[in-house]
C-alpha cells in the first residue's frame, strides 16, 4: 500500500497558522493518525539536542487527546534522539490535513528516560480559560507518566 500524504499545520490558540509541513500516514485508527515528516527548518537547539534539517520524525495526532507525540530519528544513523511531545487541543482530521492548535506547554523526553518541561511561561501568558487549563496541565501529566516507565530503544 502506498503512504498517503498529509499536510500538517500548526496553529496558535487564535487559530492563525504558524507552520505547516508535508507528512506521510503510516498507519491511523478511529481517533488517531501515525505520520512520517522530516523537519523542514535549520538546524535548531533544543536543550541537550540539536534538531537537524532531514531528521525524521514519527508523529501521532490524537482527536481525542490534548497532545500529540514527535520521536526524533537522527537523519544520518537513524538514532532516536528522544520525544517531543507538544500539549495541544485535540487534533482535527480532514481529507489530506491534520490541524493542531498548541498550547505551548512542551514535554521533551530523553532515550534515557529523562524528562523536562518547556516553556510554561508561554503557557501561563495564554490566559486560557480555566476547563483549557485543566485539559492542558491534565494533559502534560499523563505524558508524564506515558514516559515513566523505562525506555527501550
Amino acid at each position: 500500500m502506498t503512504p498517503k500524504a498529509v499536510t500538517v499545520i500548526k496553529r496558535n490558540p487564535q487559530g492563525a497558522e504558524t507552520w505547516r509541513y508535508a507528512g506521510q500516514i503510516l498507519e491511523e485508527g478511529p481517533t488517531w493518525i501515525r505520520l512520517e515528516a522530516f523537519f523542514n527548518r535549520p538546524d535548531t537547539p533544543l536543550q541537550e539536542l540539536v534538531l537537524r534539517q532531514g531528521d525524521r520524525f514519527v508523529e501521532t495526532y490524537y482527536s481525542d487527546h490534548w497532545y500529540n507525540l514527535f520521536e526524533i530519528h537522527d537523519r544520518d544513523s537513524g538514532a532516536l534522539k528522544g520525544w517531543y511531545c507538544n500539549v495541544t487541543r485535540p487534533a482535527e482530521f480532514s481529507s489530506g490535513v491534520i490541524s493542531y492548535v498548541d498550547l505551548a506547554l512542551d514535554l521533551l523526553v530523553y532515550p534515557d528516560g529523562r524528562q523536562q518541561v518547556l516553556d510554561e511561561d508561554e503557557f501561563a501568558e495564554l490566559n486560557l480559560d480555566p476547563s483549557e487549563q485543566q485539559n492542558a496541565r491534565q494533559a502534560l501529566r499523563e505524558l508524564q507518566h506515558r514516559f515513566e516507565r523505562p525506555i527501550k530503544s
